[in-house]
């Protein structure tokens, strides 16, 4: 069918082609929040290793490409981040057996493909609410999945500004490691602030502060309209 403006419309989605849609858009966005979850774990629980640094990195490619997957970017976008993924790897597993990269290398290579995984999510929630024209229980499984990227990519920062930086990044002499940057990225990002680690230079307090506004703002604006809004559809006349 041609519309008013000469193209051709698109054919209305079959209940059965929706349904499917749906499942797959849930299942991407869902395998995405699982992977992220080990993510944490494997952050939080292994000790410092060099195959705890090859599994972060393999797990750092894998969150990326999923994230891209489940926005929809696929093609080029999906090629060369799997590219990228895979150098990161490669370098992971030869910083573990032969050396000659610097641990501070190894956390910035994690924090670049990170730092790629909440505006791919951003991107893919927001077309997928605008073009169902409702909150689905895919767009809350991806806002959830963007907020525990965001303490990931806090917990590279912070680790990055250690090993790089010259001067330890937690004040009284704590050592930073993988599991304590995590520790305090979530616990600020949450506004729990537990204070037995406390960032030592003014940067690490502005980025601390940073990271607790942002994650105070995205639970009471972001993720609490989405979850109230969830399976609603939009209001007639108006565009999510």
């Amino acid at each position: 069918m041609v519309g008013a403006t000469g193209t051709e419309a698109s054919p209305p989605l079959l209940p059965r082609d929706a349904a499917a849609g749906w499942r797959s858009g849930t299942a991407r966005y869902g395998l995405l929040l699982a992977t992220v979850f080990v993510f944490v774990a494997v952050q939080g629980i292994l000790p410092p290793s060099d195959a705890q640094q090859v599994i972060v990195a393999g797990l750092s490619g894998a969150s990326l490409l999923l994230a891209l997957r489940a926005a929809g970017l696929g093609g080029h976008v999906l090629a060369v981040a799997g590219g990228a993924a895979a150098i990161v790897l490669a370098l992971s597993v030869v910083r573990a057996t032969v050396g000659g990269i610097g641990e501070g290398a190894a956390g910035l290579m994690n924090l670049a493909l990170v730092a790629f995984g909440p505006p791919a999510v951003a991107f893919g929630v927001i077309h997928e609410v605008r073009a169902s024209g409702r909150v689905r229980l895919q767009a809350v499984m991806g806002v959830l999945a963007l907020y525990m990227l965001l303490g990931v990519l806090f917990a590279f920062v912070y680790g990055a500004i250690d090993r790089l930086g010259g001067d330890p990044f937690f004040a009284n002499g704590d050592t930073a490691t993988t599991s304590r940057c995590l520790y305090f990225s979530f616990t600020t990002l949450t506004t729990v602030g537990y204070g037995d680690f406390v960032a030592r230079s003014n940067l690490g307090h502005t980025l601390a502060v940073f990271e607790a506004l942002l994650g105070q703002i995205y639970l009471v604006t972001v993720v609490s309209v989405l979850v109230s809004n969830l399976g609603r559809p939009a209001r007639p006349g108006r565009s999510v």
